[in-house]
């Protein structure tokens, strides 16, 4: 009796969605925050915060999911590190509360 091939009939584990392109590790869509320091200048509804940069710019920023999930409070005059996007400099993340 002649042998059956190894892997006849499946595809490798490698790329599960077998529609669109193959995945690509994290690092490569990776996209890189700028990480910024600002004081806070305005306390806005719903978690949004206006923030004055170093450079004298404006930024709208919300808290970060962890910073609400463990209930930091932020009040005008805080000092806080963000994360802002390449793409959007008029917006960002408040990732840490440091003074």
């Amino acid at each position: 009796m002649a042998s059956r091939p190894q892997n006849q009939g499946r595809r490798s584990s490698g790329n599960r969605n077998r529609y669109g392109p193959p995945k690509r590790s994290t690092k490569d869509t990776e996209d890189k925050a700028v990480e910024v320091e600002g004081e806070i200048s305005a306390v806005l509804a719903g978690t949004m915060f206006r923030v004055r940069l170093e450079s004298g710019h404006e930024v709208l920023a919300h808290i970060s999911g962890k910073m609400r999930k463990r209930f930091i409070r932020l009040v005008v005059g805080d000092r806080v590190k963000m994360e802002m996007s390449p793409y959007d400099l008029t917006k960002a993340r408040i990732v840490f509360r440091m003074s």
